[in-house]
């Protein structure tokens, strides 16, 4: 049984989790066996994201620190819960809980928070189909090289031409 201060200190660091992470996402892993829970750890652990056990009652007691995602969240609290918080690329996070939850049928993805808005297992699903954050930088660094890749090959296309001119010339002499 858990003392009234430790309550307290759990309150406060799950809200602290919420205020740090960039997203979170509760889940449903009931049904999961220890490895598999290890397994999805260590994947969401390379991903700058990680898994904590929660109690419903702590939960929305730290939810009271962030009231505009608390009702959305509240209501799905139910049976046994995790949350992944996602500190780096959400959807990194959302890919790999989306792929994990394909291969084991256990993990069910119950609903999820970004930028203070409530995300339900549509959302989140979306959310998995989008590109990486270093997908869209490289994309980006593309577009952005593309003109000045193009203004250098017509450049070099100048004296290309002329010594094919040149070099035509010298065959028929």
């Amino acid at each position: 049984m858990m003392t009234r201060a430790r309550k307290a200190e759990e309150i406060s660091d799950i809200s602290g989790r919420f205020g740090r992470a960039k997203a979170a996402f509760l889940v449903d892993y009931k049904g999961m066996n220890v490895e598999q829970v290890t397994q999805l750890r260590k994947n969401l652990h390379t991903l700058e994201s990680e898994m904590k056990v929660v109690r419903n009652t702590l939960a929305k007691l730290a939810l009271n620190d962030h009231p505009d995602i608390k009702d959305g969240l509240s209501e799905h609290m139910t049976g046994t819960n995790a949350f992944v918080f996602a500190y780096g690329d959400a959807s990194s996070s959302a890919k790999a809980l989306d792929s994990f939850s394909k291969d084991v049928e256990q993990l069910q993805i119950k609903s999820g928070t970004m930028d203070g808005q409530v995300l339900d297992q549509d959302k989140i699903k979306y959310l998995a189909t989008l590109p990486s954050m270093d997908e869209l930088r490289a994309q980006l660094l593309g577009t952005l090289a593309a003109p000045m890749g193009k203004f250098v090959r017509t450049l070099n296309e100048v004296p290309t031409g002329f010594a094919r001119v040149l070099n035509a010339y010298k065959d028929t002499k």
